[in-house]
């Protein structure tokens, strides 16, 4: 969660004090979402489109929100990937909401989830040494790929199956957001810093 141990200073993104609110942020939702579809014994249609459309729009809005945050330059590409995976993550919440059925919750989620995952992952592998949320990018990147890759096997058995699969992945992602939130929280306070 920590800068490397021999970051660049000269290219180092200078990542706002309060990071760790879109990040935190970010955790509650997965693991609210997470939460839901463990103790949901038999979910709807309509119910899974409904819980699973606005997991993927609220976390698509805090990706948005923490753009600004995370220290990349106005302009720059890994701010568009930031910003392009959190609209697409949004509009494909909205989507698989409104149009809820186990297939568009299986293939869109599943392809909105995917690209998302592939953005996070390369915002990680491209900013290795110089984001403090490097190397959460890259493991949520996988996690998000996984878990975009298992989806579509799970259409057929139902709502149930597929908050389960989607559900796993969330938790796994919202314990990663919630250390590195704190983490960032604590690197924040001022009684943390090193002289």
């Amino acid at each position: 969660m920590t800068l490397p141990a021999n970051p660049d200073a000269s290219t180092a993104l200078p990542a706002a004090a309060d990071l760790w609110k879109p990040v935190l942020l970010r955790a509650a939702v997965a693991l609210g979402f997470g939460a839901l579809t463990v103790f949901w014994a038999t979910p709807s249609e309509a119910g899974m489109g409904w819980a699973g459309g606005l997991y993927l729009l609220a976390t698509g809005v805090v990706l948005v929100w923490s753009v600004n945050r995370t220290g990349f330059p106005s302009g720059t590409r890994s701010g568009k990937v930031l910003s392009a995976a959190g609209s697409l993550l949004a509009g494909t919440g909205a989507a698989v909401g409104l149009l809820s059925s186990s297939l568009v919750f299986g293939v869109l989620g599943a392809l909105g989830l995917g690209l998302a995952a592939a953005a996070e992952l390369y915002l990680g592998i491209s900013n290795r040494r110089r984001s403090a949320l490097a190397r959460d990018w890259i493991a949520s990147g996988v996690i998000g790929l996984g878990t975009a890759a298992a989806l579509p096997f799970f259409i057929g058995l139902g709502p149930h199956a597929l908050l389960g699969v989607g559900g796993g992945g969330a938790i796994i992602s919202g314990v990663l957001w919630m250390l590195a939130g704190l983490t960032l929280r604590h690197d924040a306070r001022p009684d943390s810093r090193r002289p």
